[in-house]
């Protein structure tokens, strides 16, 4: 099984033109079925069933694994099978017939508006690394763009004249507008502070870490826990937080959903409803306390 996968690795990145995140997923979700297969005496590809599959699955409920994880785990097998059949490496889909499991959509963690505050707040220093973080919270908020995206940003990517950035995301590109706070964090920071942090004069990466490399998903995470613990914050937020309170703030304020979809990068405008959701379901609360006649 090990040569399908690694085959099927190279269609994602070739063909699907799919991201390194999105490979790791799958590689990491199928060489978990290759190791259960194995342990099953199953070493052929072609000899696994719908059963096999199955009783993986039964495997991962039994050892409680959540909804989500399962559901992934299932899409992965569908789109290895999908792979296999259409290159003729197997005769039968047996990945069809499974199902996911039902998944509760769980309302996101959102900061208030004073929270956020707070937080952009704390690299208040005027040294290059507060001056990097500053911007980078600032622009996070400003834009809603996922901390991978955030971190793979070129200088050639941002437009500060017209006050925008170019984000891209499997070979699509889409213009998300930020604000003045943004700007002038952004303007602080290159005016000098970059090619201090920076290693290689020639590098395009926007920010790096403290050691001149691009900065990875795990040092990002680190500041923001940091700098959200200083603010005083207590819920344990993430990078994804910040992108979930910029589409909330949004919607309360008056945004319209279809601009916040496309800010966001949401192929499908029901992912974004949720924030809706949650503004009506704000908005009940209000009305429950403050109407005379609740």
């Amino acid at each position: 099984m090990e040569t399908e996968i690694n085959l099927f690795m190279v269609y994602l990145h070739n063909i699907k033109k799919t991201s390194e995140n999105t490979e790791m997923s799958y590689r990491r979700d199928l060489v978990k079925v290759k190791n259960f297969m194995q342990e099953q005496g199953i070493e052929d590809v072609k000899k696994i069933t719908s059963t096999n599959l199955n009783s993986y699955i039964l495997y991962l409920e039994k050892n409680q694994f959540s909804a989500a994880t399962i559901s992934r785990n299932i899409a992965s097998l569908k789109a290895f099978y999908h792979y296999m059949c259409k290159e003729g490496m197997v005769m039968e889909d047996v990945a069809e017939t499974l199902h996911a499991p039902k998944i509760e959509k769980k309302v996101p963690e959102v900061l208030s508006t004073d929270e956020v505050v707070r937080l952009l707040e704390q690299p208040s220093g005027n040294s290059p690394k507060e001056i990097r973080d500053k911007a980078m919270l600032e622009l996070l908020y400003a834009t809603g763009i996922r901390v991978t995206e955030l971190i793979t940003l070129k200088i050639s990517d941002i437009n500060m004249q017209m006050g925008y950035i170019v984000c891209r995301d499997n070979g699509k590109e889409r213009i998300i507008p930020f604000g003045n706070a943004a700007k002038s964090a952004l303007q602080h920071y290159l005016e000098g502070t970059r090619q201090i942090m920076v290693a290689d004069a020639k590098s395009e990466y926007l920010f790096t870490n403290c050691s001149g490399q691009p900065m990875s998903r795990q040092g990002f995470w680190k500041l923001i826990k940091y700098y959200a613990r200083k603010a005083g914050i207590v819920s344990d937020i993430t990078p994804h937080t910040l992108r979930h309170s910029f589409a909330a703030h949004l919607v309360e304020n008056g945004a319209d959903l279809r601009s916040v979809q496309e800010m966001l990068g949401h192929s499908d405008i029901s992912t974004t409803q949720i924030y809706m959701n949650m503004n009506r379901n704000r908005l009940r609360e209000v009305y429950a306390k403050a109407h005379p006649r609740r």
